[in-house]
């Protein structure tokens, strides 16, 4: 059998973490199988639609080098891959299920429908949701209702008895009784345009698609979907639901967690390449051990049976820990180019950068690198080195259980042995300003933290060393002699 899959999503948001799991297991399947991956829009829901969801679509997959082979901007043989463009289709297979006697027209309107459900609700009915009012009008009935201008939905018979069963890769069998099926659901609405169910199986038939891989919370529909195959006489795909993207509390991952659309982990500065390998590992495991993969690799290795039923865990920290590992494998020069962009929105560096900022940048790079979660770290790491920063306070210079008389003859001495930077190597000051802390008996960080503080503005910085020397002696010199004068005032 040809391997034909699709993603299919909805432009009505900005595409996630979850949706986007799906289009990467569709993609390693199809690329591994040597089939097609195909992308559909599902833009039935007019009124949530967006131009920006859309374009917001195309500009993910491809920031993450997902290429489809058939599909809006490129085409194909089973076109077109806008559902907006297929009404025709719909209202043509619509019109079929009625004449084969699938499906029939329904004439109830909104006010009866809401009463319905009102009356279900106040009485504790034991069967919920439509009645099948409409069901077995006779042909005078129907036509009588029409002569009086009533708009009508077609809904699906669905069978009063028996039960309906799908085949799942990972779930195994599920049946469901067809009595618990929602009662004869619309499949075509008032205004001509489908419900997600019609449209849904019918362009999976018509596109060929092999292979359904959506997540697990579409299980329910799935005893629905098959009564819409059967209603056609189609044979149904290959079903995979995909296990479900938690948050580390065991609940299902949304923004109380932290973001979750694509474009803000790229705005922050995650790399493509990082959050592809970390997002493919959620719900998949090749040999649980191995955890990077190149995207060749993943389109080679993937398969159905190496996911897992369980839940995957999205866990931001270890995300960063993925995004750091490949920081650190990009060159200089490709890290250069990758964090420009970053200084320049921080007006760090020009729109067009001067030949001395782009050495600055350069000069950054190795210090920083180590040390970098996500691209945009380096615009607090490094601002010290662009803008004068604020007088820090003297509690912020202090370290615990330091007071400030001590901490003022610290940077008293402090001075003397940063002015000889220019001439004596590093690990030669490194043992002075050890020596010093021992002289007064102190921990080694009540000696570097109030540097560190008064150079950089700031407890976290790069080596402490190297930001001096890219901040510029002087400058440095200045900045903590600037501290002792805040020091000078409180202890007095």
């Amino acid at each position: 059998m040809s391997v034909r899959v699709r993603y299919a999503p909805s432009p009505t948001g900005m595409q996630h973490i979850g949706g986007v799991r799906t289009a990467l297991f569709n993609y390693f399947f199809a690329r591994a199988q040597k089939g097609s991956f195909i992308l559909r829009v599902e833009d039935t829901d007019q009124e949530r639609t967006t131009a920006d969801a859309l374009q917001d679509l195309y500009d993910t997959l491809d920031w993450l080098g997902i290429e489809w082979d058939e599909g809006p901007l490129v085409g194909g043989d089973h076109g077109p891959y806008v559902q907006s463009e297929r009404f025709s289709l719909y209202q043509e297979y619509a019109e079929k299920l009625i004449s084969d006697g699938k499906a029939y027209r329904c004439f109830c309107t909104p006010e009866r429908l809401s009463d319905l459900r009102e009356k279900q609700v106040a009485e504790k009915a034991k069967q919920q949701g439509y009645d099948r009012h409409c069901r077995n009008l006779t042909d005078d009935e129907r036509s009588k209702l029409e002569s009086q201008g009533l708009q009508s939905v077609v809904r699906l018979k669905v069978p009063l008895e028996g039960k309906t069963t799908f085949h799942d890769v990972l779930m195994g069998d599920i049946t469901r009784r067809n009595s618990d099926v929602n009662p004869d659901p619309v499949l075509l609405k008032s205004d001509g345009f489908p419900t997600y169910h019609l449209a849904n199986v019918i362009d999976d038939h018509l596109m060929g698609i092999s292979h359904i891989m959506r997540a697990q919370e579409w299980i329910p529909s799935g005893p629905l979907h098959i009564l819409l195959y059967e209603a056609f006489g189609w044979e149904p795909p290959i079903y995979c639901h995909l296990p479900m993207v938690m948050g580390k509390d065991g609940q299902k991952l949304s923004k109380r967690h932290g973001s979750t659309a694509v474009r803000d982990f790229r705005k922050k500065g995650y790399l493509p390449e990082a959050l592809m390998n970390y997002v493919s590992m959620v719900g998949w495991s090749y040999d649980g051990q191995r955890e990077f993969f190149t995207k060749e690799e993943l389109c080679e290795l993937f398969s159905l049976e190496k996911i897992n039923k369980a839940p995957g865990v999205f866990d931001y920290k270890k995300l960063d820990w993925y995004n750091g590992m490949y920081i650190r494998q990009k060159s200089d020069e490709e890290l250069t180019e990758l964090l420009v962009p970053y200084l320049q929105e921080a007006t760090f560096v020009s729109e067009v950068p001067t030949v001395d900022e782009l050495s600055m940048v350069k000069a950054i790079v190795p210090v920083v690198k180590e040390r970098l979660k996500v691209l945009e770290d380096v615009v607090e790491m490094s601002r010290f080195l662009f803008t004068e920063i604020d007088v820090p306070q003297s509690s912020s210079l202090i370290p615990k259980k330091q007071d400030a008389k001590t901490t003022l003859e610290v940077l008293k001495q402090v001075v003397p042995i940063i002015k000889k930077m220019a001439n004596t190597a590093d690990e030669v000051i490194e043992e002075e300003l050890v020596a010093l802390a021992n002289g007064l008996e102190i921990k080694v960080n009540g000696v570097f933290m109030p540097i560190r503080v008064a150079v950089t503005g700031s407890t976290i910085s790069p080596p402490l060393f190297d930001s001096i020397r890219l901040l510029g002696l002087d400058t440095a010199v200045a900045r903590l002699e600037r501290a002792i004068s805040t020091l000078e005032n409180e202890v007095a």
